[in-house]
């Protein structure tokens, strides 16, 4: 996670656990175990003894702990080696060390243009004529 000066964090320590949704404007540190969703406008660092069951929605996530539902970034998203996914992973930008358990579908797109996906381009054509007269 970059380093915002002198940015508050809020830190959710490993002997803490929440039952309900997290709400956050800050940057959140959560090492202790959520059962409900996590919605925070800026970055998340989710450590290694960090449980969570249900969503996570944040600008930006560092994850080496545990997640049992869909993580949606607005920017990034980094998987360290500890991190165990269950769910889809949707980013702009996606990193992911190698040892990430990872159980789910993943939508990474850079330019954040949401849409039908782009179609492969016609042939040339010439190829599509001589593929027609070709009567296999």
């Amino acid at each position: 996670m970059e380093n915002r000066g002198t940015a508050e964090q809020t830190v959710i320590t490993e002997d803490v656990e929440v039952v309900g949704t997290i709400k956050a404007g800050n940057s959140l540190r959560m090492d202790g175990r959520l059962n409900g969703d996590m919605n925070c406008s800026s970055d998340v660092d989710i450590g290694k003894s960090a449980s969570i069951k249900g969503n996570v929605s944040v600008n930006c996530a560092v994850v080496q702990g545990q997640i049992n539902g869909n993580l949606v970034a607005k920017d990034r998203v980094e998987l360290k080696a500890a991190a165990r996914i269950n769910g889809d992973v949707k980013a702009k930008r996606l990193t992911m060390e190698d040892g990430v358990s990872f159980v789910g579908k993943v939508e990474v797109n850079p330019s954040g243009v949401t849409g039908a996906r782009p179609q492969p381009p016609e042939p040339p054509a010439h190829e599509a004529a001589a593929e027609s007269a070709d009567p296999q």
